[in-house]
């Protein structure tokens, strides 16, 4: 092996005017959400430690360093190659062009040039420093605030498709706080504060081996593990804890059948869920509290609050790994399955994941008592969930962010509140959070598609087409009309075509009419091929295709009013103004709009919770 050079870098000087490439056997960029809130928190977390809005931006060279890991290059005789590390890169790489499509209308001293982090512009030819062919349309799009101009449902490979959704989640997290006149503050603190190292070897045989031996050698225990010795450690009977051990393993094994890590996060879950009683403040100088200590060393933080945990004696550790810890694993795997597989019993859990809503798990954990039965956690399970997209769905009316900076402090809170609670306790809580909320469903007036809600809009339609089937005996399935991964999945069909010309005597200008036909009321899901097929058909054309296809859809045509019982039953009992519409006005959004709000705050109501 020749000789490695390792050096600690700031995000700058690693990706200013470079060029990296990624190898076809470990291209794709798999981070999800979690990864890019995580990511999020703790750089801004880092950040609000040293920040102060009175200082000037050169104060921010003194400011705390934050590490990020190390990268693994192979630098050879042409361009780099990224070993390892391209997780981390492609994110940042993101958040990026994010901030510097935030800066874009502020003036020349508050921007920050960042574009030579991005990309290098050789002989008029732009090319991204992180260089894969298959994702410089996708990035470019981004980079140019472009984001309607990029279609990712043509079978886009997985990298893209993830670059695409990872860049909606941080423009859906990122703080408001920092948005305006912090963000030169934090782009200079991320490009000159933030270091990796960069181990670099000249042949990439030789960057393999530094790899595999920083991955596969010595391998240090995980905080799950570590946790484990504790605990076990403090059963004094040998019986018991040779039991206690069996349990343990089989427990984290079932976990492992998840997914990867779900033991850690099951853990960062139950014990914030139960026990954190303090959160880290978003202002300069604040500490990590039990929140933030649990998310990444929990191990460390429950040997440090074992007795506020009540874990006094041998006694204590024998029930809290042989009772608790069977208990609430069980829950959060019932959790995990109906967020992924759609059942009636447990609804809500499936409908919050589909909204990306990684938070659920533990304000739904925190509501658990050790001593409930089956049936009482069930029935806790199904109200706080319920709860939850009840809040989800209030925020989203209200164009209210939902990342995960957002409103962690505020679901810990909840978390408090309702922590062991009773089930009528639960209820009470909840419907009062609900009443106290500041904005509610009346918000629907004004709710309309963007490149920023439509992922809500899609669920939100899907949910009043599965709530109006559901009622009227038809035998739908919610999770097929959400599914992005089926052969033909449902997008969102204007009713209106795209042509101003057909339209002009009802607007003054194409402004007002593209405004309207983004409008709530305008909107319906149709398969993939049918909303391509009909998108620039008639109205007149439509509508008798329209009947072949969901309630929500078929509901505008006159023939769904004849010889449908079911149907005509459920808009009478629920009161629900459906009506056929033979010509689709200006004004037929504007009644629609009025309906689909009806039937929204019918889903949406808050007495179910005390049902």
């Amino acid at each position: 092996m020749q000789k490695i050079i390792g050096k600690e870098k700031s995000l700058s000087d690693l990706l200013s005017n470079k060029k990296y490439t990624i190898h076809y056997y470990q291209r794709e960029y798999r981070w999800g959400k979690k990864q890019i809130e995580e990511l999020i928190d703790d750089l801004t977390g880092e950040f609000y430690d040293s920040f102060d809005i009175e200082n000037s931006r050169d104060e921010v060279e003194r400011y705390g360093h934050y590490y990020l890991g190390s990268i693994v290059f192979s630098s050879g005789e042409n361009q780099a190659a990224i070993i390892d590390g391209q997780q981390r890169l492609t994110s940042l790489t993101l958040l990026l062009i994010y901030l510097n499509n935030l800066q874009k209308n502020k003036v020349a001293e508050n921007k920050v040039a960042i574009d030579h982090l991005v990309f290098s512009d050789r002989h008029g030819v732009r090319s991204f420093n992180i260089h894969v062919d298959e994702r410089e349309k996708c990035l470019n799009a981004l980079y140019t605030d472009n984001i309607d101009g990029f279609d990712t449902s043509n079978n886009v490979p997985e990298s893209v498709k993830n670059i695409f959704e990872r860049y909606k989640d941080i423009a859906e997290i990122f703080p408001e706080d920092l948005k305006d006149r912090a963000l030169p503050f934090f782009i200079d603190w991320l490009i000159y504060n933030v270091d990796l190292v960069e181990i670099s070897a000249y042949t990439e045989q030789d960057a393999h081996k530094i790899f595999v031996s920083m991955n596969d050698r010595g391998l240090s225990l995980t905080p799950t593990e570590m946790l484990k010795g504790f605990l076990l450690s403090e059963i004094k009977s040998d019986k018991n804890r040779s039991e206690a051990n069996e349990i343990w393993k089989n427990q984290i094994m079932e976990l492992s059948t998840i997914g990867p890590k779900e033991d850690d996060d099951f853990f960062k879950n139950w014990l914030r869920a139960q026990y954190a009683n303090s959160i880290r403040e978003t202002k300069k100088g604040a500490v990590n509290e039990d929140f933030d200590i649990i998310g990444t060393t929990f191990h460390k933080w429950v040997r440090e609050n074992s007795e506020e945990m009540g874990l006094e004696n041998t006694e204590a550790y024998e029930k809290f790994v042989m009772i608790y810890l069977p208990k609430y694993a069980r829950v959060y795997k019932t959790l995990k399955k109906y967020s992924m597989e759609f059942s009636s019993d447990y609804e809500c859990v499936f409908f919050n994941a589909d909204r990306n809503f990684t938070l659920q798990f533990q304000v739904i954990l925190s509501a658990v008592d050790p001593e409930d039965n089956d049936e009482i956690t069930k029935k806790k399970i199904q109200i706080v969930s319920r709860y939850v997209d009840q809040y989800i769905a209030r925020r989203s009316f209200n164009f209210k962010m939902l990342g995960y900076n957002t409103i962690k402090n505020a679901m810990f809170t909840i978390s408090k509140k309702i922590r062991r609670k009773s089930v009528e306790e639960l209820k009470e809580t909840l419907q009062k959070e609900l009443q106290n909320m500041d904005f509610g469903l009346d918000a629907i007036d004004d709710f309309y598609l963007s490149q920023f809600t439509i992922k809500n809009m899609r669920h939100v339609l899907a949910r009043m087409t599965y709530y109006i089937e559901n009622g009227s005996g038809l035998n739908t399935k919610f999770d097929d009309y959400v599914n992005r991964e089926i052969r033909n999945p449902y997008d969102i069909e204007h009713i209106m075509a795209d042509h101003f010309e057909r339209f002009a005597d009802q607007f003054q200008e194409e402004k007002a009419f593209h405004e309207a036909r983004n409008k709530f009321g305008d909107l319906l899901i149709l398969p993939q091929d049918k909303n391509r097929s009909f998108n620039d058909s008639k109205y007149d054309e439509k509508l008798p295709m329209y009947f072949g296809e969901n309630l929500l859809a078929k509901s505008l045509n006159g023939k769904c009013y004849q010889n449908n019982p079911q149907f005509l039953r459920f808009i009478e009992g629920e009161r629900l103004e459906f009506k056929a519409i033979d010509d689709f006005t200006k004004g037929s959004i504007q009644s629609r709009q009025e309906l689909y709000k009806t039937i929204c705050k019918k889903i949406w109501d808050a007495e179910l919770l005390s049902r």
